[in-house]
């Protein structure tokens, strides 16, 4: 158990937790939306600082974010708890944990020996994923300073739920990070995570104003946010506030959770919803959790050639000279080289 940050006092021994973009007002010895966070007598503890609940060697592109280091490995952490209640949860079992988990679930694990797992695997970043690294930040920044001091990139996978303040505070540690569109109406988020569109919107071009390294990813659910009018108004925003150099990863859904009665997406609905990517003006579609080619390699958005080649989540440089095609010089929107 650790003291948490970004939290503030308020009458009466409540406390307000400024971490994430619910702002719970937390009453001593409640705990705030995520399940991690608690109220002693007034001050606000971090419940899973150093409480590693998973730990795991994996490609950098499979986070995914396809335009940092191809080929290379990432050292993938986590914490039990999520600020977000998905229907869909994929890693519900460590998200969405009994809300009454103990405060020593997960292997006692310090940042310093995180990073020394990471060096030994031959890693060259770390990533703050599998649940919402969020809830876990404090965890997360004392980690990424010492992986900096030796040479690793930290990356964030997350639901894009942070307050501002918190991720101003993150940002001079981190370098690269993918976020969960889940979809792009307020119905949808409200009623199947739990959260708020227009959150995660200013999140997102929070990241961008920052400086920070971006992809976006999008679960593609049949029935629920795959429709016309939500595509585009999606990759207009992407292209619009994000840079149409932005990668943007559609991936498959399959029947999970609390959402079993929705359809498994098809090859099919993927390649609609790159194509309406495309007329957006988007440059990196890339398609995931379904067998097929299309849509895992990285081309020259000026020439078309052959960049990065990938098979089974391993990416292989073919036609990169540094960050610029080795076929006509464009240069490359990423970051694929190491510091």
């Amino acid at each position: 158990m650790k003291e948490a940050q970004f939290w503030k006092s308020e009458p009466e021994g409540f406390v307000q937790c400024t971490l994430c973009r619910f702002f719970c007002r937390i009453a001593p010895g409640r705990r705030g939306r995520c399940g991690v966070r608690e109220n002693r007598d007034g001050t606000l503890f971090s419940l899973v600082y150093g409480r590693c609940v998973a730990e795991s060697t994996d490609p950098v592109e499979k986070k995914p974010l396809y335009h940092i280091l191809p080929g290379s490995l990432s050292y993938s952490v986590a914490t039990v708890g999520c600020n977000l209640h998905c229907l869909h949860c994929q890693n519900h079992h460590l998200s969405q944990p009994p809300f009454n988990f103990s405060d020593q679930d997960g292997e006692e694990t310090a940042p310093e020996l995180l990073v020394q797992r990471a060096l030994r695997a031959g890693c060259r970043s770390m990533a703050y994923t599998y649940t919402e690294p969020t809830i876990f930040l404090e965890y997360v920044l004392d980690t990424a300073r010492i992986a900096r001091e030796k040479g690793l990139l930290n990356l964030l996978v997350t639901n894009g739920y942070t307050s501002e303040e918190a991720l101003r505070s993150a940002a001079p540690l981190i370098d690269a990070v993918n976020v969960d569109l889940k979809g792009f109406s307020e119905t949808f988020y409200r009623e199947v995570t739990g959260a708020s569109l227009q959150g995660v919107l200013e999140t997102l071009k929070l990241y961008r104003e920052l400086g920070i390294w971006l992809e976006v990813t999008t679960l593609l659910i049949p029935g629920h946010n795959d429709d016309e009018t939500q595509l585009r108004e999606m990759t207009r925003f992407i292209a619009r506030e994000l840079g149409n150099e932005t990668p943007w990863h559609l991936s498959a859904f399959f029947p999970t959770f609390k959402l079993t009665s929705a359809s498994a997406t098809t090859p099919e609905d993927l390649f609609r919803a790159q194509d309406i990517g495309r007329e957006a003006g988007l440059k990196h579609i890339y398609l995931g959790n379904v067998r097929t080619q299309r849509g895992r390699n990285t081309y020259c958005p000026v020439c078309g050639q052959l960049l990065v080649e990938r098979q089974a989540y391993q990416g292989r440089s073919r036609g990169l000279d540094g960050d610029f095609c080795r076929h006509c010089g464009a240069e490359i929107a990423g970051l694929w080289q190491a510091p």
